[in-house]
């Protein structure tokens, strides 16, 4: 009879276990950027038509966090997953009192349930939720198969509240759509800030309505003297609205005093009266301009197409300068519902250093009078800064040390790790090499604090991935250039230093490229990777 009843339990376990799809364990996921915590537990939740999301909490966001969640996994799974004000299977909660971006997942076979202290929080678990499903989710067409992720819990927040991406539009022009794609990438990444350089020797790409000929003359070319291209403030305003919806902030940059030709062509009365858009330093001592021997008034500066740097400069002492620059923040800034105005000031070689110092301390001022934050490239720490101003550490470190010690943050940029238009090696095919090449794996092993030993973790207001387009035209060499790179830069944004490892980066992008791969983009498959 025990034997009996032994072979008969063998049975029914055999067949129960048969009928359990294999999954494998959530500490076995590629979860990128890598999370605080992760663990297991048995089995987990399908994904199917029972599947519900429920809402629960005030927000006016919430709701379209939800949108997002279900309109990501509609098309490889075919269900048109519902949001519903109670009972669902797929809960989003949003709990008062929890920090803003810290969220817990917690995963069983009957519900998933995501909880944060904000909606932006709630849309940072989504991305890690999605990452936990077979990497054919991203189709844009119905997949067969099974749809589980695994059971177990995550709890997750990032390291810095700032992490940021940049690109430069003014060297070559991104149309509206590629800009979208490109905040569509970094939000799947954490990120959460997009730093648009509108501005530039090549060209002015931002529309403003009281100096036109900013658009109608600057905005004409671009490097190799193509075609250049501009927003208008609807575009402009479309991209923020759309980058908001993903938790995205857009913080516009102006660069200035230097870096200006785009728009001394466009207006002769910017120009300090000297004309050197091709290298022409003639009329230049000792690396300045020498104002004494031009005895003509200024005339507009030939458009420019190059990329030298360094030869363009404002007219510092000219009222009208100022009239111009607050005319262009005070538009911009009513079209930027984000704090931050970024001003530039970088390698403005031409300008007089008393002159500088004097030009980035009114414009601070200025900025400030249309309610946003100065954000600088880090030699704007050689003036005195404002309080809450922040310098971008990109070059040189005793600057970001000058503006800590006037007690303001650094945004953490290092040319020689972050800038993503770097080449890999010396056969890239595109890019520079003026800070260094700049293999994926230099990209990620390095930390924003332990490499700098005059910089402290309380110093830094956030990271931030800059790419510059001398060379990079469209979005195929965009992605090129970013892709993984942007990843590893976003992991060290995220993560704490204690939880980052080549090693286990390096096998966690091979499974990120298969993601990648499906939604088509063309990224860089670095030797340094089993793909």
């Amino acid at each position: 009879m025990k034997k009996s009843l032994w072979i008969l339990a063998l049975a029914l376990g055999v067949t129960v276990s048969s009928c359990q799809k294999a999954v494998s364990p959530l500490t076995e996921v590629s979860f990128l950027p890598i999370p605080l915590s992760v663990s297991s537990s048995s089995g987990g939740f399908e994904l199917d038509s029972d599947a519900s999301i429920q809402l629960v909490g005030a927000s006016g966001d919430l709701k379209k966090v939800g949108e997002y969640l279900a309109q990501k996994i509609q098309p490889a799974t075919g269900l048109e997953i519902p949001i519903v004000a109670e009972s669902g299977n797929i809960i989003l909660e949003l709990k008062t009192g929890e920090p803003a971006e810290k969220y817990l997942i917690d995963i069983s076979s009957d519900q998933v349930k995501i909880s944060s202290g904000s909606a932006s929080g709630l849309f940072l678990g989504v991305q890690t939720l999605l990452q936990t499903l077979p990497a054919e989710i991203e189709s844009t067409e119905k997949v067969a198969g099974d749809w589980i992720i695994p059971s177990g819990t995550i709890v997750d927040e990032p390291e810095y509240a700032y992490r940021g991406a940049m690109l430069d539009v003014a060297r070559h022009f991104f149309s509206v759509e590629e800009v979208k794609h490109y905040i569509d990438e970094i939000a799947r990444l954490k990120m959460n800030y997009l730093h648009l350089h509108l501005t530039d020797d090549q060209g002015w790409r931002i529309e403003i309505k009281s100096w036109p000929k900013l658009t109608e003359i600057g905005g004409q070319t671009e490097v190799g003297g193509t075609e250049g291209g501009f927003y208008t403030q609807e575009d402009y305003a479309e991209l923020v609205a759309y980058a908001a919806d993903q938790f995205i902030t857009i913080v516009p940059e102006i660069d200035m005093p230097g870096h200006t030709n785009a728009a001394l062509a466009s207006y002769a009365e910017l120009n300090p009266g000297v004309n050197l858009p091709d290298g022409d330093f003639s009329t230049m001592t000792e690396g300045k301009i020498d104002f004494d021997i031009l005895d003509k008034e200024p005339e507009p500066a030939e458009l420019y197409t190059g990329i030298e740097v360094g030869f363009s400069t404002f007219a510092t002492d000219k009222e009208i300068t100022y009239e111009f620059v607050d005319d262009v923040v005070r538009e911009l800034s009513a079209l930027t519902p984000g704090p931050y105005f970024h001003i530039g000031g970088d390698e403005s070689h031409v300008t007089e250093k008393d002159d500088y110092i004097f030009f980035i301390e009114r414009v601070q001022e200025i900025v400030k009078s249309h309610g946003k934050t100065s954000i600088g490239w880090d030699e704007i720490a050689t003036a005195e800064l404002l309080p809450g101003t922040v310098s971008q550490f990109w070059a040189k470190e005793e600057n970001a040390e000058l503006a800590i010690e006037q007690g303001n943050q650094v945004l953490i940029s290092p040319a020689k790790y972050a800038y993503l238009d770097m080449q890999y090696d010396s056969t890239t095919r595109i890019g520079l090499h003026w800070a260094a090449y700049i293999e994926l794996d230099a990209a990620y092993d390095w930390d924003p604090v332990s490499s700098y030993p005059g910089i402290t973790k309380a110093d830094i207001f956030g990271v931030e991935a800059p790419i510059w387009t001398e060379t990079i035209t469209d979005r195929a060499d965009l992605e090129y250039m970013a892709f993984p790179r942007i990843a590893a830069i976003a992991e060290i944004a995220w993560a704490p230093e204690s939880k980052r490892n080549w090693d286990d980066f390096a096998k966690r992008i091979s499974a990120q490229g298969k993601r990648w791969d499906i939604r088509g983009i063309g990224y860089y498959k670095s030797p340094k990777v089993e793909w």
